[in-house]
């Protein structure tokens, strides 16, 4: 990821985009829609953010296929990615559509 983007994230975005990391029903499509940031980068970020433990519970998650975060993985029925709890949520692009 190069620093200029990185630098470019204030600490909210920067929040926002591990908090949906975390969730599992939210895809990397979503975090891509919303912050311009592909699957690999936010990966970079959790890995510069998180504590190496907290990293590696958080990848095997990911890619363990209990999570969602990939839209192959994701049943068909699904065809959103907001928690019901995201519309509560200030500053959200996407909720604001």
């Amino acid at each position: 990821m190069s620093k200029e983007l990185y630098m470019n994230l204030t600490d909210r975005d920067l929040n926002r985009i591990i908090e949906m990391a975390w969730e599992d029903r939210t895809p990397f499509d979503a975090i891509k829609l919303q912050f311009g940031i592909p699957e690999k980068n936010v990966i970079k970020i959790m890995r510069r953010e998180l504590k190496r433990k907290s990293f590696d519970l958080w990848r095997k998650r990911v890619n363990s296929g209990v999570s969602q975060k990939h839209a192959k993985k994701r049943d068909p029925a699904i065809d959103r990615f907001k928690c019901s709890r995201q519309k509560h949520i200030s500053m959200n692009k996407i909720s604001k559509r």
